[in-house]
């Protein structure tokens, strides 16, 4: 018998391990629907840009999570020999590859809000300090319970903020640590006349597809694996966010009047808007989480554009992570309640006062870090730089391979 639990054991680690792994891979390949989400919507002379920094700021926040994030959220590290990593089939090291994804998300997220005039040096800098110390010191507190602040309000209000995959941890976080840059950085040359808008249409809507379709089958790897053990996985969280997907598009294609770039990024605001409370709330909770998601995200980019001039948002990364994450958040303390349908153990005052504690945590820490880089080597292009586009002035190549 003593072998047999041996084996079983054995077997469980090993499962798990891969479900992690598999869960990581999806996630990664995310990237590449943000890359193509950039590149279809920025206009074509700064193409090659957006496909780079995805890139790069993914190399940057690996090692940043890696050698000092990872140890800030969960008081472990990786300097130790070999043999004691292959542990457990290394599931620990898998679990860090799971989790360095979501943290590379945040580069990722801010790089479509301060596209075509950034600089890029500078914008790695700051893409490390926000993975390496802003955003492993929230996680920290909300997934590994840092600080006690989950126990007072699980004392306090009779539950801990709820966040099953990161509405606010990773999308809040993101899209409001994105807000502090760009205002930082200042609207793009050229978008106002006499303060009249200029639109700057999107160079190539079926990238722009694309990548909305790459990040939405991702998704399911962002939420459903964030389960982390094959004994903790839910068909709930694959439907739930199945159907908060489909409440961002519909909800998106009326409020957005058929226009492509709502519809597409629609589906994205829904599924932002659940991950907080994916394993709680029933389907129709979900299904109407992600519809008022996809209107939050039309109304607002529509305000932020015309009204809203200091907030040059390219891709509407506040809007779309931001606010609907905010949004999540809160929906997870109405919708995961028993009396609407949902699982229970969520408070919606720990769920409000947590999701507040991330948006003050990202955009006080994005002003901060930001405006330190700024100071010390500027954010922005040149003025001819800008003009020219980031990829001649940054790459010296065009998006076609001609300068």
């Amino acid at each position: 018998m003593d072998s047999v639990h041996s084996a079983v054991a054995t077997l469980t680690q090993s499962a798990n391990t891969l479900f992690i792994l598999l869960g990581a891979i999806m996630v990664l390949a995310m990237h590449a629907g943000f890359a193509f989400l950039e590149v279809g919507t920025v206009r074509h002379k700064n193409q090659v840009n957006a496909l780079v920094k995805i890139m790069t700021d993914f190399g940057v926040s690996t090692l940043a999570y890696f050698f000092v994030g990872y140890q800030i959220a969960y008081q472990t590290h990786f300097m130790v020999s070999a043999s004691e990593l292959t542990a457990g089939h290394g599931y620990a090291l898998v679990k860090f590859f799971f989790l360095v994804t979501f943290a590379a998300a945040i580069p990722a997220i801010i790089s479509g809000g301060v596209a075509e005039r950034a600089r890029f040096y500078p914008m790695l800098i700051a893409a490390a300090l926000c993975v390496g110390l802003i955003y492993p010191f929230f996680e920290g507190i909300i997934w590994n319970g840092n600080y006690g602040v989950q126990d007072w309000l699980e004392t306090t209000f009779g539950a801990p903020f709820h966040d099953f995959a990161g509405s606010i941890v990773v999308h809040g976080m993101g899209g409001w640590l994105a807000l502090a840059a760009i205002l930082l950085l200042g609207t793009r040359r050229g978008r106002f006349r006499q303060g009249q808008l200029v639109a700057f249409a999107p160079s190539n809507i079926p990238f722009l597809a694309l990548g909305a379709w790459v990040l939405t089958v991702g998704w399911f790897g962002f939420n459903v694996m964030s389960a982390q053990t094959l004994d903790g996985i839910s068909g709930l969280v694959a439907v739930n966010s199945l159907m908060a997907m489909v409440g961002g598009i519909i909800a998106s294609m009326l409020a957005g009047r058929k226009d492509p770039g709502f519809i597409h990024n629609g589906p994205l605001a829904g599924l932002v808007a659940v991950c907080a409370g994916s394993d709680l709330m029933h389907p129709v909770g979900a299904l109407v989480t992600g519809a008022v998601a996809g209107v939050l995200f039309v109304l607002l980019f529509g305000y932020m554009q015309r009204k809203l001039q200091k907030v040059d948002d390219v891709l509407g990364v506040w809007p779309l992570h931001g606010v609907c994450g905010l949004w999540g958040a809160l929906a997870a303390g109405i919708f995961g309640l028993e009396a609407f349908g949902g699982l229970g153990g969520v408070s919606f005052l720990s769920q409000l006062i947590g999701a507040l504690m991330g948006v003050g945590i990202a955009f006080g820490g994005g002003l901060v870090c930001y405006g330190l880089v700024k100071a010390l080597s500027g954010l922005r292009l040149s003025e001819e730089e800008e003009f020219d586009g980031a990829d001649l002035s940054i790459h010296k190549i065009g998006a076609n391979g001609v300068d």
